[in-house]
């Protein structure tokens, strides 16, 4: 015999349950919504109160609140009431034409729009515009730069080089290989003046220029640790000698995979010489330079060691990334790779839906 007051019978129309099962979903609907969507969806299956409450750990009364709601005005139910307060000023209306003229227009004497030039444009304040912006995830002051491979092999090559980087083979190293080129040393015309309390650490605009470098690199995916090593120039000649470098550098029993660029140092008589005697190489596409994790170890070269670095010349400038590479050496970490290649090669085929779609 089962005890309480009968439920009311729950029952839904293919629209309703497919409205639900969206709701439920769908990533960005409200938490509190998803919640009350899966709640009606285990009532209408008939099971009791207390099973929905023990299936999504929630208290009984509210499986009964939310299926009492459902039962009274349907989909709306699961809404939030209306709550007391002073009237909204700013009407959908006025939201739809601020998000449509960010979106399809421009000012007639800028790039783009600031908050103040759209207040001007709407009739609306600074304050409204950038809550609008904030609430719809519109930035029009910030850009951002891509660039898609032309390489008619950019299939084959990405998953190439992804499968070393998530399946190295038994007894190899994998390196990925590339130049920092033109690393200029630069000094400061008028001497740094130090952080303080309250104040930043402040520099000239103005520099001298005291000559280049060029750092050639080989970054094991392993172990993270880095061989590397400046030439003044950046010639075949010179990546030649690095390669005999990393041969030096490598147990005679492990095979080398190098994984580098199209560049046309890396495709000289002299280089096709030296491949062919190490016929492991790995080409990353054209314009795909992100694929080389060595580029990622340059991007923490130059944040910790070469923009805001001061050189009077270039043997002091080389001598200060040659400490770095030692000082990472010490204790390296590797970066993990974590997208397959069809990760990306989807994420990649939505880009090109995406922008095919815009109109332009």
């Amino acid at each position: 015999m089962t005890l309480g007051r009968p439920k009311a019978a729950l029952t839904l129309t293919d629209d309703e349950r497919e409205s639900l099962e969206r709701f439920a979903r769908r990533r960005t609907t409200a938490q509190a919504l998803a919640l009350r969507a899966r709640i009606v969806l285990w009532c209408a299956k008939g099971e009791t109160n207390r099973h929905v409450a023990d299936r999504l750990d929630i208290c009984e009364n509210t499986v009964g609140k939310w299926r009492r709601r459902f039962v009274a005005r349907r989909l709306d139910g699961l809404l939030d009431e209306p709550r007391p307060g002073v009237p909204r000023t700013i009407l959908d209306e006025d939201v739809e034409r601020v998000i449509t003229k960010t979106l399809e227009s421009l000012p007639p004497d800028a790039t783009h729009w600031s908050t103040r030039s759209m207040a001007a444009a709407c009739g609306l304040s600074q304050s409204s515009i950038s809550r609008i912006w904030r609430a719809f995830g519109l930035q029009p002051h910030r850009i951002d730069s891509f660039k898609l491979s032309t390489d008619p092999l950019f299939i084959e090559k990405v998953r190439d080089v992804v499968g070393l980087y998530m399946a190295p083979p038994d007894k190899a190293v994998v390196l990925c290989v590339d130049e920092k080129s033109q690393i200029q040393a630069l000094d400061r015309t008028q001497p740094l003046l130090p952080m303080r309390p309250g104040q930043a650490e402040r520099r000239t605009p103005s520099y001298v220029r005291h000559g280049t470098t060029s750092l050639f690199a080989a970054l094991d995916i392993a172990t993270g640790k880095v061989i590397g090593h400046c030439h003044a120039r950046h010639r075949s000649v010179e990546f030649r000698k690095f390669l005999n470098r990393i041969d030096d550098a490598v147990p005679a029993e492990l095979d080398v995979h190098v994984v580098l660029d199209n560049y046309a140092t890396h495709k000289t008589p002299a280089i096709r010489r030296w491949r062919a005697r190490h016929p492991r190489f790995h080409f990353t596409p054209t314009g795909a330079s992100w694929l080389n994790q060595v580029e990622r170890w340059f991007a923490m070269l130059t944040d910790k060691q070469i923009r805001r670095g001061v050189h009077r010349s270039t043997r002091q400038l080389e001598q200060a990334i040659k400490t770095f590479v030692q000082l990472h050496n010490a204790k390296p970490k590797p970066f993990v790779w974590t997208k397959s290649a069809d990760d990306i090669l989807e994420s990649v085929a939505r880009f090109c839906r995406r922008i095919s779609d815009s109109g332009h």
